[in-house]
């Protein structure tokens, strides 16, 4: 069985998709939508998509289309999952999947009714480093985890139009780049933190530009994370037990490196990409679908439920600022 596959909002990261398509062990895109007819017809040209729309519910409705990626500004990302659903498409949803816990529970809950599959697309999970990594921590070889810290940091142009800084596109750097710092957090810790202390320097057009968390475990453990539009950060994830700790290498979010110290002792693995790293998400996704499952069992709807009510704390926190 091939899943065909239609895209919505080819921009920047539905390239990556698309290259990562071109996967031998993955379906084949057959459709392309965008409110920019120039868009489509560049992705479609680049891409060697046969169908291009600008109406994305003319998309929902193709009858060749098994599954739909979504890839646009995530303010549109909770109408344009419940249409699909309604079209009875199976989803794959760029992170963050909505802007709230509220909007991603509604998703989930349409999905379940149509008997769809949803999953929300963040990446770094199903990267071959984070099975090293796992497999680390599963054999017990840095002990038990004390400590997490994670940056994610560039400086961004400051252009107020662009979507980054524009609250009217869910903007910020929480939603945009901490969901990163949150997921990979909770990935580790395997628990809801019982105490979220956040700061947050909302710049100019009201969203945040800065947002620091520290999150503290009922097992004693914190994680320290920051994300940042305002300056180059190193963009390195530690991990640190009391036997050792594990450096996943920059970028944490897509590397191909993770370290291991263990007293005098450091290994380095190498876990290089197939293609360019979405191509195990889309696997996985695939994998799903084809076994008639309604979600993974790794990118769980109950993970994105947590990480999303995590942010969404953060932010009540800090409505008045």
């Amino acid at each position: 069985m091939t899943i065909r596959w239609g895209v919505v909002g080819p921009g920047r990261i539905a390239n990556t998709f698309a290259t990562a398509m071109q996967d031998n062990q993955v379906g084949e895109i057959v459709a392309v939508a965008s409110s920019s007819s120039e868009r489509a017809r560049l992705f479609a040209e680049e891409f060697a998509v046969e169908s291009q729309f600008t109406d994305y519910d003319e998309l929902f409705q193709c009858e060749s289309i098994d599954a739909v990626y979504i890839a646009t500004t995530h303010n549109f990302h909770f109408e344009l999952a419940l249409k699909a659903i309604e079209q009875g498409k199976h989803l794959l949803i760029e992170k963050p999947i909505a802007i709230n816990q509220q909007q991603a529970q509604a998703i989930f809950i349409a999905a379940k009714t149509k008997n769809v599959f949803v999953m929300e697309a963040l990446w770094s999970l199903f990267l071959p480093v984070y099975r090293q990594v796992d497999d680390w921590l599963a054999q017990g070889l840095i002990g038990e985890i004390s400590h997490l810290t994670s940056s994610f940091g560039f400086l961004i142009p400051r252009d107020t139009s662009d979507r980054l800084l524009n609250p009217d596109l869910a903007g910020g750097a929480l939603l945009d780049m901490g969901i990163y710092n949150v997921a990979t957090s909770l990935w580790f810790m395997k628990q809801y933190p019982e105490k979220i202390v956040s700061e947050c320097f909302i710049g100019s057009t009201g969203v945040d530009e800065t947002t620091s968390l520290q999150l503290t475990y009922g097992s004693g453990a914190v994680s320290q994370t920051v994300c940042s539009f305002r300056s180059q950060m190193v963009n390195d994830l530690f991990i640190y037990g009391d036997k050792g700790h594990i450096r996943i290498h920059p970028d944490f979010w897509g590397s191909e490196t993770a370290s291991l110290v263990v007293g005098e002792k450091t290994t380095m693995q190498q876990c290089p990409f197939d293609i360019n790293g979405f191509e195990y998400q889309i696997r996985h996704a695939e994998q799903c679908i084809k076994a008639r499952e309604l979600e993974s069992d790794i990118m769980s709807h109950s993970r994105t439920l947590e990480a999303l009510k995590l942010m969404d704390t953060v932010k009540s926190q800090h409505q008045n600022s």
